[in-house]
């Protein structure tokens, strides 16, 4: 499968800032880049708002139904919102829906709900998703207070699935940090080593974020390799 899949340390730590940063980048690159949010909660009366902010970024004409399959009015874990309306998630529909859109583009971005061990039902979680959907994962990670505990056990996490890792993207969503925070970042930026390949800033509009800063060059190294070993 030719394609990543971006997840998070936690939820609202800038996954759709990184995977919409991607698209622009990958597409400025010449890639036909797809792009999918299978499962989002939180959804408001007009539609999936990260959904939509991904088929605008990628530049994409593809059904919103098959960009994000499952979509939920309350802002919880997928299982639990799923639960309340009496529509579980099927993770074969995702499979097929992925399988549908890979056919179509070169690289796909399959965003996740929340962090990597968030449950989509009572026996699946996100880590179980990208091991069906056979990705590569990207996880971006909060700059503030806590991000090296969460960076690093999700790594862990990652590690005891033999998921491969492309890299983490640290996204300072909540603003500048403090100078206890910026001491704590250098230390989990030395932690990390590699597997640090980008850092977005904290900007005014989504669309000001460099996508070389949300690891686009890792990406169309991956991307290109993929392309030659299908070649």
């Amino acid at each position: 499968m030719a394609g990543i899949f971006i997840t998070g340390t936690d939820t609202g730590v800038g996954k759709t800032l990184v995977s919409c940063a991607l698209a622009r980048g990958l597409r400025g690159a010449g890639i036909d880049v797809g792009v999918m949010k299978p499962i989002e909660t939180g959804v408001p009366q007009q539609g999936p708002e990260d959904a939509r902010a991904l088929i605008r970024a990628a530049g994409v004409e593809d059904a919103l139904d098959l960009v994000c399959p499952f979509q939920y009015p309350m802002p919880a874990a997928p299982e639990a919102s799923a639960a309340e309306v009496g529509r579980p998630v099927s993770v074969d529909a995702i499979a097929a829906a992925y399988a549908t859109l890979a056919a179509r583009h070169d690289f796909v971005l399959v965003e996740g709900a929340g962090g990597l061990l968030v449950p989509i039902d009572s026996e699946t979680t996100m880590a179980s998703l990208a091991e069906r959907l056979d990705l590569s994962v990207l996880i971006v990670a909060r700059a503030a207070l806590g991000t090296i505990n969460h960076t690093l056990l999700t790594l862990e996490a990652c590690a005891s699935r033999a998921l491969d890792v492309v890299g983490v993207v640290v996204s300072h969503c909540g603003g500048p940090l403090s100078d206890a925070d910026a001491h704590n970042l250098e230390i989990l930026k030395r932690a990390l080593g590699e597997h640090w390949i980008g850092e977005i800033a904290p900007l005014a509009h989504p669309d000001e974020v460099d996508p070389r800063d949300a690891g686009l060059d890792v990406v169309l190294q991956l991307a290109h390799r993929i392309a030659a070993r299908n070649d």
